[in-house]
């Protein structure tokens, strides 16, 4: 039996990574280990929570203001520690934080296998966004099984000169875990009014923080001022940066109701609610097209074109007057709606997860 270490930090991970843990917990052959370095407490745990998932090694690892030297140091240092201990087989992780990036650089340490889930995405901007480009740009040199999500993706890693046969094209586990989720009855546990269109928010990266977060929700305001036939639900991210300004410049608007960052079922809920989103997210991108729902993306780049190349997702920056113009065609024109609202999914077809123990199954078997 092979011992397979899944590891998770934050809830994008979580969510990614669940279809493949579930999908390993049915193998025979593998031994599955889940690692929680709690990257996000609070969201991560939610998550878990939701997919019947118990971490059995969890590192709590964050501290209040603890910089992202500090975050890599501890976790390089822990990570070892706990790949010490288990000896698995081979370690996978998700995506571009700091969480994979440490991982990837403490199993090439160990001479341990380290298998990235989507990997490939690229801006080609190391420090947009900051700082996950270096994370995942670091993590694919140091990793032994590509599992990229699109062909796109696919193709970024030839060209930084990965082998082919260390690629495999899967398709996006978030597929996946939407797909189990959407087919589910979903309360979003936040009262919309029934004869308002919703415009779903998020937004919380960290390249935004600053004047380009304030110009976003000035934008949202006068949106919800011209509007008044439509309700914003914006889950509000706790980090002060943008909880405060958040409520500072929103938090009097009658029909924009800001509330705590809703669980993952809450926010499947609420998507399918939703006539228009507007996001900074890279998993909404993913998510929301394969629903049909038009996204408006708080970013000058994205590492995911497809959705772009679709015509489904656009990118309007943090420029307060593009914003408000993007939006206003879509609630205005419908002919313009319908174009984006398609329900394509470029990222998946919901069997990413059985792709991926396919090639761990084929090489250990």
């Amino acid at each position: 039996m092979k011992k397979i270490m899944c590891t998770v930090g934050t809830r994008p991970e979580a969510i990614k990574m669940a279809p493949v843990i579930l999908e390993l917990k049915k193998q025979n052959w593998a031994q599955v280990r889940v690692l929680a370095t709690a990257q996000h407490r609070e969201m991560l745990d939610q998550v878990m929570n939701f997919f019947d998932i118990a971490p059995d090694i969890d590192l709590n690892i964050m501290k209040p203001n603890q910089n992202l030297t500090e975050l890599t140091a501890r976790l390089l240092l822990e990570l070892d520690k706990v790949l010490l201990e288990e000896q698995p087989d081979v370690v996978l992780a998700q995506g571009d934080t700091t969480t994979v990036f440490a991982m990837a650089l403490a199993c090439f340490y160990r001479r341990i296998p380290f298998g990235h889930v989507e990997a490939g995405l690229r801006t080609w901007d190391m420090h947009n966004p900051f700082p996950e480009e270096a994370n995942r740009v670091l993590a694919g040199r140091l990793t032994r099984w590509h599992f990229a999500p699109t062909e796109s993706s696919k193709g970024n890693l030839l060209r930084e000169g990965i082998a082919a046969e260390d690629i495999t094209v899967t398709g996006n586990t978030v597929i996946d875990a939407l797909l189990m989720t959407a087919r589910k009855e979903l309360n979003i546990g936040v009262e919309i009014a029934a004869d308002k269109r919703l415009v779903l928010v998020t937004s919380h990266r960290r390249e935004n923080f600053g004047e380009p977060f304030k110009n976003i929700c000035e934008a949202l305001k006068c949106l919800a001022e011209r509007n008044p036939d439509i309700q914003i639900l914006y889950p509000v991210h706790p980090n002060p940066n943008v909880h405060d300004v958040a409520h500072a410049t929103l938090g009097s608007v009658d029909n924009i109701i800001l509330c705590q960052p809703l669980d993952y079922a809450p926010f499947i809920a609420a998507m399918k609610r939703a006539y228009l989103i507007i996001s900074d997210s890279g998993g909404v991108q993913e998510e929301a097209p394969a629903l049909g729902i038009p996204v408006l993306v708080l970013r000058e780049e994205t590492e995911r074109p497809e959705a772009v190349d679709m015509g489904v997702v656009k990118l309007v920056g943090a420029n307060k007057q593009t914003i408000i113009d993007e939006a206003q065609r879509l609630l205005d024109d419908v002919d313009a709606y319908r174009s984006m609202a398609r329900g394509v999914s470029p990222y998946g077809d919901g069997k990413g997860a059985e792709r991926i123990v396919d090639v761990l199954k084929d090489h250990f078997i």
